[in-house]
This record gives structure tokens, C-alpha cells and sequence, in this order.
């Protein structure tokens, strides 16, 4: 059958389903969602059943096929997501209670619910559960964190002459993309390389199409001005092909060609030309040695290594591609102490790939967990052989070395990181005389030019540094703020945030430690830009909240004459103090204000900028963008649009007499005439 499953629980054996088809993933056609004939006259069995129990009254009604099982608490939080080439035999390792570790026992026992999907074979199972770990983010899995998109080379496809672009995100747009490179910084430097090996256009397609004579690019050799047509559309169309077919891994064959064509033109004696050739020959040697190590055996592939100490992994990732270095990262998966390397990098690697394309090689440093496994559903995703290797000897076996020392390096760098924060707080703890060491600081600030476009930011702190993902920002909605009212400002944002965190979470129980390792929600502390009259808002705000008792709040207060290091902090049940100027807590304290200040005047920068590019055509229901073209096409801004007659609007293609009436409606209030 074709199989739908959702990504939320969908139709699985407990007989609840989906709500919505938009919850809806495709997954494969094999995936089973008909529950067995008996599930539901047993369900009321199971009510009450927790732990070991449920999970064996489970048991008795699982088939032995393939599949992916999910755990949840009490509350309906996914615990843990699985995947089984039997869900009969797995699922019941669980209810037998004993060889588990500390992990799988405290599972276990939190267990309040399963669901279930059958699969047609073990590796859709795999692949679906790497989809699914992602996207719920289980508390027991181990947990791919700082997954922020790759950056890529574009080479369009939807314009006469094709463009070279930097791009991450979605790959919607048509063309042709290359990559990952680890950095946008790697992206940009092998762009500029390529410029000048290839004299492709980098510019948009609004300045290519209103071009009236070369830019400077082309009088710098950077650029082969096809605007102007300096360039034929062949030729053009010929750089283009040489270019993706060195992003391809034919940079041998390519360099041969120019080298060639070089040779041919100094014969012919045209030395200009081959200078030409020379200096684009030049570029593209470049490219392949300005980023360290260039394996000459290894045209594409992934290096991974991992190192475990202290109860952190790190994993270092290199990417090769066309025989080039295309950059490291370092990631720090969240996972438990206590698992083995080879099953975190077995976990990790399913999910590294879930959203990206996946190389025709990957390099361990070690084996790990079905590696077979693995490779067969990573070569069934890709549409070509993925092979997963731990190399013994040889090029390959250097460049693994070579990505686990700079894993250990990353790794001492992250645990020296990691040790110093904890001083800090421990620090920051005993300065303000705290009950316990803050675990989630949160920092707040606004910004706004004379009340105008008035953002509030809010900035998260915790063990590890700062947090982004936590990070919020609040666009001032309220009109009864006088502009410029910094106390009203932050007396919305104080609302909103407190409210929803109540309604969402529900009061802190202070009097109980949280032993799950998960980031809490609820903040230990609040710090606010600003002094008494700041704090004297915030503090009616969490009183009127009732959650004065839950959250301690602190006031920064710039110093006199607004001097980093003689700032004044405000707490409730003392008097306001400074701190000595080389104190580390004051650093930590400006460091944290800092990033809120920054994260406040980013968002405020976003917010007016996309004021400013405001267009009225945008405030009109029913005028969409094929309109909106048509229209500034037709009259060339929208202050024309604005004078134009009903007459004058139905001229425009697309636009009939209902639509021209509701244009000119929208901006004159007295009615059509």
C-alpha cells in the first residue's frame, strides 16, 4: 500500500490519527499504518499500565516485521524513538527489566505510552527514524545539536546567461548546486577563485537585465560582461559547462583544456589570450590549494572522527570534494555518558544526512553499528552506491587522523570552554547571593529610533554559553506606549514572555533538581538593561504574574558617563552595588548584556529595513505577486498606481475590472468615480 505516515503520531496502533493532513510526510510506499485486528479491543487493557508493564502488554500484539516504535511519559514528551528489524523482539528486551543501563531503566520506567510504524525493511525503519529523531528531538536519543544549514555554490539555471551565487537554505531555485562547504567564508573565497577562472556573472538578475554597459568587474577580468553581450551566449554557455564540470570533480580535465587552449593560443602568437588562459589556470590553482590538505586520491568524500572525554563527544566533519578541501566543523552531540562512541557516530551519521546530500564515500575512524546497514539506506536515499569505509592504511587513513586530532584539539578547546563557564556562574551565583547556580539566564534589551519600529530582545545563557536557539524577539505591538516609553516597552515584553511560559509550562517547582539533563525552560534569572525605574516595571509585571517567588531579576545600569566597568546592578532586598573593575563576573555580566544589545539592534535593523522596502501593493488583498509585477511594469511605481483611474488600471494585463476597482478603492477613501 502507499503509506502516509505523520510526523506527530499519525494513524499507528493506538488508533489515533492525524488531525490534519498537513501533519503528513511521505515516507515510502511499503510504510504499514493498518493496525492489527485485536489492537483496539485490547486497548482498554492497558489502561493504568506504566512502565515495564504497558511495554509488555504491548509486546503480545506486535508483529515481527520491520519497523519504528516511539516512547512517551505521562505528560505525551517523546522519549525515545527506536527502530527494529523486529518490533516484537526489540520491544520486549524492555519489559524484561534487567541488563539495562541507568538510561534505558529510567526510560523504562517513565514509559506511559508507545506508538508504532510498520515498514516493508529495516532501512526505511532506519531512515524514517533518523527523520523522525530530528524532528522531535527525543530525550534519551542522541542528538545531532548546532544543525544550521551548509552553505552551497549555485549556478543558475533560469536566465540566459546562468550566474554564480553563495546560497544556503531551501534548494528550490533552479540550477545547478555544489557542496557542502563548511563556512560561508570558504564559499566566498572560492567564488572569487572561480571569477576568475571562469568570468562567470555573480551580479543579481534585476542588475544583469538593466545593464547598459560593462562593470567594473569586466575591466578587472573578474567578469565576461554577457549583460552587454561582450561575451556570445555560446561561449558564455561553454564557461558555464567548464565551470560545473570543475565543481563536478573534473578539475583535471578542465585544467588540461585551458592548458591546451593556452598552448594553441602562444603558437598562434596571440600572447593577450594567453595570458588570458594563463591567468585563469592560475585561479583555479588556487581554488584547490588556499584551503589546506588536497588529497590527490580522494575526489569526494565525508571524514568523520570522534572523541569521548568527560562526558562529551565531539565529532569532527571534513568535506572533499573535486579533490579540494572544503572545510571542517566540530559538532557536540547530545548524548548519554554512558553509550559507546560507535553507536554515537552510528546515530549521528543517520541524522547528519537526513537534509543533506550524502557523498559517494564516507570515512570513519572507527566502525560503528550497522555500518552495512547504513550504507544500503544511504545509497537508497542518494540513488548511488554510498560507501562507508574505515580506512587501515594510506592517503584515506592520514585524512582520518588528521580529522581526530583536530577533533581532540576542538574537543580540549569545548571542555576548557565548558569549565570556565561553570566558574562563571558559580561566580555570578555567589555574587548576587543565589540559592543555587543558575542553569538559564536570560538577558533582555530594546532597541528603536525615537519609538519608531520598536523591537525587544531576548538573549539565553546556560552551561554551555549562550544558547541561540533559545533566543526571542518581540516586535512592540502595543499603540498605548508613548514612543520612546522604555518602561512600557519592557513591560510588554515582560508580559507576553511570563504569560505564555505559564500557559506552556506551568509554575517551576523550585524545590525539586531536574536529573533528565534537559535544558530547562523556565529562567533562574533574568537580567534587564537598565536601572531602578526598569526594575520597578519588570518586578510589577512578575508580581502580577504571581511568579515573583519563581525567577530572580537583576538590573544592569550603564555606568557614569556610560563606562563599561562601572556599571550598577539593582537585586530586590539590597542596596544597588558595583563590582571591581577587573572582576571576571563583570566581564561574564558585560558579555551577556553585550549580546543582548546586539541581538536587540539586529532585530530592530531587520525590522525597519523591511519597513523601508515596504511596498502599499503589499497591504492589498487579492494583489499577489504576478499582479504586483504587472502592475509596476505597467505604471513603474506604485505612487503612479496610486493616481491611476479604474480605466487606466484595467489597461494592465491581468488586471480585471473587480481587481482595478479594488486598487483604486485602496487608496482613495471617498469611493471609486
Amino acid at each position: 500500500m502507499n503509506g502516509r505516515v505523520p510526523t506527530d503520531g499519525g494513524i499507528l496502533y493506538d488508533g489515533s490519527e492525524a488531525e490534519d493532513d498537513d501533519d503528513l510526510i511521505e515516507v515510502t510506499e511499503s510504510t504499514s499504518a493498518t493496525p492489527p485486528v485485536e489492537w483496539n479491543e485490547n486497548r482498554a487493557e492497558m489502561e493504568g499500565l506504566k512502565g515495564a508493564e504497558l511495554i509488555q502488554a504491548f509486546v503480545k500484539l506486535l508483529p515481527n516485521g520491520p519497523g519504528v516504535y516511539r516512547m512517551f511519559n505521562e505528560t505525551g514528551d517523546v522519549l525515545y524513538v527506536g527502530k527494529a528489524r523486529s518490533l516484537k523482539k526489540r520491544v520486549s528486551n524492555y519489559a524484561q527489566g534487567r541488563g539495562h543501563s541507568n538510561r534505558i531503566a529510567r526510560m523504562v520506567r517513565e514509559t506511559a505510552n508507545m506508538e508504532f510504524v510498520t515498514t516493508r525493511t529495516e532501512i526505511e525503519a532506519l531512515l524514517l527514524e533518523a527523520n523522525l529523531i530530528k524532528r522531535l528531538r527525543p530525550r534519551f536519543n542522541v542528538l545531532l545539536r548546532d544543525d544550521k544549514s551548509f552553505p552551497y555554490i549555485l549556478v543558475t539555471g533560469d536566465s540566459r546567461a546562468p550566474a554564480l551565487y553563495k546560497h544556503r537554505g531551501a534548494r528550490s531555485r533552479k540550477g545547478d548546486f555544489f557542496g557542502p562547504f563548511a563556512s560561508a567564508g570558504a564559499v566566498g573565497r572560492t567564488i572569487n577563485s572561480l571569477q576568475r577562472a571562469f568570468l562567470l556573472r555573480t551580479c543579481t538578475d534585476s542588475v544583469f537585465e538593466t545593464r547598459t554597459r560593462p562593470c567594473l568587474l569586466y575591466q578587472i577580468k573578474r567578469c565576461s560582461a554577457p549583460c552587454t553581450r561582450e561575451i556570445s551566449d555560446p561561449d558564455y554557455a561553454e564557461l558555464v559547462r567548464e565551470a560545473k564540470d570543475f565543481l563536478s570533480g573534473k578539475s583535471q580535465a578542465v585544467k588540461a583544456t585551458i592548458a591546451a587552449a593556452m598552448g594553441e593560443a602562444s603558437e598562434n602568437l596571440d600572447f593577450e589570450r594567453a595570458a588570458l588562459y594563463r591567468d585563469r589556470l592560475a585561479a583555479l590553482s588556487h581554488v584547490q590549494s588556499h584551503q589546506g590538505i588536497n588529497p590527490a586520491g580522494v575526489e569526494e568524500a565525508d571524514v568523520f572522527a570522534i572523541h569521548h572525554e568527560g562526558g562529551i563527544s565531539c565529532i569532527q566533519v571534513f568535506f572533499f570534494r573535486t579533490g579540494q578541501n572544503w572545510g571542517n566543523r566540530a559538532y557536540f552531540p547530545k548524548a548519554d555518558p554512558s553509550l559507546p562512541t560507535a553507536e554515537v557516530l552510528s546515530q549521528f551519521l543517520a541524522q547528519f544526512y537526513d537534509d543533506k546530500p550524502c557523498p559517494r564515500q564516507i570515512l570513519l575512524c572507527e566502525a560503528v553499528e550497522e555500518q552495512e546497514l547504513l550504507g544500503q539506506a544511504l545509497s537508497e536515499k542518494s540513488g548511488y552506491k554510498v560507501a562507508i569505509q574505515v580506512p587501515q592504511r594510506g592517503e584515506k587513513k592520514d585524512l582520518v587522523d588528521h580529522a581526530l586530532a583536530n577533533a581532540r584539539e576542538a574537543h580540549g578547546r569545548k571542555l576548557a570552554e565548558t569549565a570556565s563557564q561553570s566558574r562563571l556562574l558559580e561566580g555570578f551565583s555567589e555574587t548576587f547571593k543565589l540559592e543555587r547556580v543558575p542553569r538559564r539566564i536570560e538577558i533582555y534589551d530594546n532597541s528603536h529610533i525615537m519609538g519608531t519600529n520598536a523591537v525587544g530582545g531576548m538573549v539565553v545563557a546556560g552551561p554551555e554559553g549562550f544558547v541561540k536557539g533559545q533566543y526571542r524577539k518581540f516586535n512592540i505591538k502595543s499603540t498605548d506606549i508613548t514612543p520612546g516609553d522604555d518602561f512600557g516597552m519592557m513591560r510588554e515584553v515582560m508580559t507576553r514572555r511570563f504569560s505564555r511560559l505559564l500557559k506552556e509550562e506551568g509554575k517551576p517547582d523550585r524545590t525539586v533538581e531536574s536529573d533528565d539533563g534537559a535544558f530547562p525552560a523556565w529562567p533562574d534569572v533574568i537580567l534587564i538593561d537598565g536601572g531602578q525605574g526598569q526594575m520597578t516595571a519588570v518586578r510589577a509585571i512578575l508580581k502580577e504574574l504571581d511568579v515573583e517567588d519563581c525567577v530572580t531579576a537583576i538590573g544592569v545600569a550603564k555606568g557614569v558617563d556610560r563606562d563599561a566597568g562601572r556599571e550598577r546592578f539593582f537585586a530586590l532586598g539590597r542596596d544597588s552595588f558595583t563590582l571591581p573593575p577587573r572582576d571576571p563576573v563583570l566581564y561574564f555580566i558585560q558579555r551577556l548584556r553585550d549580546e543582548a544589545h546586539r541581538f536587540a539592534i539586529g532585530s530592530h535593523r531587520a525590522r525597519r529595513k523591511k519597513e523601508m522596502v515596504k511596498n502599499p501593493l503589499d497591504e492589498i488583498a487579492g494583489i499577489g505577486p504576478t499582479r504586483k509585477r504587472a502592475l509596476l511594469t505597467h505604471f513603474g511605481t506604485a505612487k503612479a498606481v496610486s493616481r491611476a483611474g479604474i480605466n487606466d488600471l484595467m489597461a494592465v494585463a491581468g488586471i480585471s475590472e473587480t481587481v482595478a476597482r479594488l486598487v483604486y478603492e485602496h487608496f482613495h477613501d471617498d469611493g471609486a468615480k
